[in-house]
């Protein structure tokens, strides 16, 4: 009966284990959306606002824009959630850690290309985002 109990918990943390690892690694939906959501077109406009702790306060909305070349995101925070930041994945931006309602960050996207970007203290939870931009 005890060695069925020790089983059952070491299967019940092998997959607990799993299943948390995935969500590191991006492999499941999380709460933030990101590189999973449908991307949201935004070319054609000078500047293109995204809010920080938006939704659960664990998420950037929208989670994914497309945009032009010389095209400003401005993350603005909504003061839900904790403290947020922006940092971009390959080290191109990164905003202060912030939990203040009305804070604003903006980085202009001159580059083609994906760019991935994650909130710190959150992305295990998938607070993600993904700037596309186009030609």
């Amino acid at each position: 009966m005890v060695e069925r109990s020790r089983r059952a918990l070491v299967a019940s943390c092998g997959a607990a284990s799993l299943s948390l690892l995935a969500g590191c690694a991006g492999l499941t939906g999380g709460s933030g959306g990101g590189s999973d959501a449908d991307p949201v077109d935004r070319t054609g406009r000078e500047t293109v606002d995204v809010a920080v702790g938006a939704g659960n306060g664990l998420s950037f909305e929208p989670a994914n824009v497309r945009i032009d070349p010389g095209t400003t995101v401005v993350w603005t925070w909504t003061g839900e959630g904790g403290g947020h930041n922006v940092v971009d994945v390959d080290g191109a931006f990164e905003s202060e850690l912030i939990d203040e309602a009305g804070h604003a960050f903006e980085y202009t996207f001159e580059e083609t290309g994906i760019h991935e970007y994650v909130c710190t203290p959150h992305q295990t939870q998938g607070m993600r985002g993904v700037v596309e931009v186009v030609v």
